[in-house]
């Protein structure tokens, strides 16, 4: 047996990053070549002039995912992490090309549903943790977060193009064959995943209860409803404060992506080879703090805004490296699935609450507002976040044949 350094990840753990942090990226540039060109579109097609058909169709993706993601997880544990993440795709394929096909915004709606049906970030992200050992897990959790970030940038470079080339019927056919090949890559590039562990059933409020466990749900929830709330805004804030047309906004979204990588990698490696992960990940929820500060002091500067929002992606992606990994080692072996599943849901409720509450104060209150209560969103995870205890790494990795 080849000796396994803590410090490093192995060939197969290497291997494995790259494939799911495909799969997550296939799957999430499907969905974010859609955002910026879907509401031209909708008026090409019967209901379209309806803009609260046009919301639903757009929303309806994440209100199915919010449902099921739990689902998902939870059958994750009991019937495997593979089976579960290719039927997740397959659904989410099927209704790329019903939403393709669709004659109106009603069977539109119908296809952005089922593409929601095959929520599997919580078999994806708890396949990464069965394939991958705890010293390394942060890192894996990493390469698949940041693949989010990138392809969102990408994406935001891309959809204009595409949507002018294959039009937006074009761009849904596209994403449901991105499904496809992200099931390729799932048989052929990652390892079979362990048996599922047997053990007593779990409880979802179990679940909900345990106070580890809700410090970090508590902490996606706030994450991803500032990441929401704050890009209701910076769109504007790029094209009136930073002088920046909106077709010209990938010129700051992917360097700020790319440079984001580049400072988070070595927090997140820190994080673990020594033993500092609650240092590192309370340090980044102050940084995201700083960051809302910055943005509500910021003036007519695309400089300042683009310092602020590089920085808003460092402590988005060393906390989206962190939070699952933490999850992944407090909860039960056998149901990681499960766990995973509210963790989900609740990153996918606070997307969803942020693009409200920020579009609510902005249009009451102005931006100022929408800043100061994030902050004092971020304010409180941060002070139950004090509280967290990170276990110590099991003994036993799970690629023990694995090649360094």
């Amino acid at each position: 047996m080849n000796r396994i350094s803590p410090d490093r990840l192995t060939t197969a753990e290497r291997r494995i990053g790259i494939g799911l942090a495909a799969i997550f990226g296939l799957r999430m540039l499907g969905l974010f070549l859609i955002l910026p060109v879907f509401a031209l579109h909708a008026g090409d097609i019967k209901g379209g002039d309806n803009l609260l058909l046009v919301g639903l169709a757009l929303g309806a993706y994440g209100g199915t995912q919010a449902c099921l993601q739990i689902v998902w997880g939870a059958a994750s544990d009991r019937l495997g992490r593979k089976p579960v993440i290719i039927a997740g795709l397959l659904l989410f394929a099927l209704g790329s090309f019903m939403a393709a096909l669709a004659p109106d915004m009603y069977w539109m709606i119908a296809g952005r549903v089922i593409q929601g049906a095959g929520a599997i970030s919580a078999a994806v992200t708890a396949l990464a943790a069965d394939l991958t050992r705890e010293e390394c897990r942060a890192r894996m959790m990493g390469m698949i977060g940041a693949s989010i970030g990138l392809v969102f940038a990408v994406s935001m470079v891309a959809a204009p193009l595409l949507f002018n080339w294959i039009g937006m019927r074009g761009i849904f056919w596209l994403t449901g064959f991105l499904a496809l090949a992200a099931i390729a890559v799932l048989i052929r590039v990652v390892p079979v995943a362990p048996p599922p562990i047997p053990g007593p059933p779990v409880a979802i409020a179990a679940v909900l209860r345990e106070p580890q466990l809700m410090r970090l749900n508590f902490g996606v929830f706030v994450l991803h409803l500032t990441q929401m709330a704050l890009w209701v805004l910076a769109p504007t804030l790029l094209v009136e404060a930073g002088h920046l047309p909106g077709g010209a906004h990938w010129q700051v979204y992917l360097p700020a992506v790319l440079i984001s990588f580049a400072l988070m990698t070595p927090a997140v490696i820190a994080a673990e080879r020594k033993r500092r992960m609650k240092h590192v990940f309370i340090g980044a929820i102050v940084l995201l703090a700083v960051v809302l500060a910055g943005f509500r002091l910021a003036g007519d500067s695309l400089a300042t805004l683009f310092l602020w929002i590089t920085l808003f992606f460092v402590a988005f992606n060393v906390l989206e490296a962190i939070q699952p990994s933490l999850i992944s080692r407090i909860a039960p072996p056998h149901a990681k699935g499960k766990a995973l599943g509210v963790y989900n849901t609740l990153q996918a409720l606070g997307l969803f609450a942020g693009g409200i509450v920020g579009g609510a104060l902005a249009e009451r209150l102005g931006n100022g507002a929408v800043f100061i209560f994030c902050a004092l969103a971020v304010m409180l995870w941060l002070t139950l976040a004090c509280g967290i205890h990170p276990p110590p790494p099991r003994s036993a990795p799970p690629l023990q044949n694995a090649t360094a």
